[in-house]
């Protein structure tokens, strides 16, 4: 396993570990899994962020790259860029809310 993957796994299962807690409501609620819903929060907002961090940093190094070969294209590439990013974004907040909503905070 490469030291990428480690860590990746590593931090994944870190945040499975602390979100449950976290999480968790007080007592079991009406209509409850069975206290899977801070598991699952976990998860939507982890995956979300993971998602979301490694478009924008692909975008970012795209983004350099093509500044460098062609410095003439920068403020069309940052505002393409930029909106790209945006969209992520957004994207990892509806993961936020979809996590909020399984963990019972809406």
């Amino acid at each position: 396993m490469t030291r990428k993957t480690l860590g990746l796994a590593t931090a994944m299962t870190a945040l499975l570990l602390v979100s449950a807690p976290a999480l968790a409501a007080g007592g079991e609620a009406a209509g409850s899994s069975g206290g899977w819903d801070g598991v699952g929060a976990g998860l939507a907002i982890g995956l979300a962020a993971l998602g979301a961090g490694l478009g924008q940093g692909r975008t970012g190094a795209s983004a350099m790259e093509g500044i460098a070969r062609n410095p003439q294209a920068t403020g069309k590439i940052q505002t393409v860029m930029i909106i790209g990013m945006a969209l992520m974004e957004s994207l990892a907040i509806y993961g936020l809310i979809v996590g909020l909503k399984l963990s019972g905070v809406f």
